[in-house]
């Protein structure tokens, strides 16, 4: 996935959590409005709406879990592929936060 696919699907994620999130917001201010077997009906639409929520977010996360999972995976296989690069990156980047210290 590319840097553009990402973001798409983040954006498409927090859509449709805040869509979701909205509907129940919706639907608990009716059924606290209305009585009787009405406002059960709209507390259970809610309910149902949150569940979809919760379980989107559950996927949401599997899916990123399983996304480090791999990243971790190829920075492991690149660092024993390639340990003097590594070691050589490392270092640089350890002089330059050291530089960045030193300034302040």
């Amino acid at each position: 996935m590319n840097e553009k696919d990402i973001r798409e699907r983040e954006e498409e994620f927090v859509q449709k959590v805040k869509e979701s999130l909205d509907e129940a917001e919706r639907m608990l201010q009716q059924a606290a409005e209305a009585t009787g077997e009405k406002a059960e009906e709209l507390r259970d639409s809610a309910m149902r709406s949150l569940r979809r929520t919760r379980e989107h977010l559950y996927s949401t996360q599997d899916e990123l879990m399983l996304r480090g999972r791999r990243a971790i995976r190829a920075t492991d296989d690149y660092v024993h592929d390639n340990p003097w690069r590594a070691i050589g990156v490392a270092g640089l980047v350890g002089v330059l936060i050291g530089a960045l210290i030193c300034r302040r």
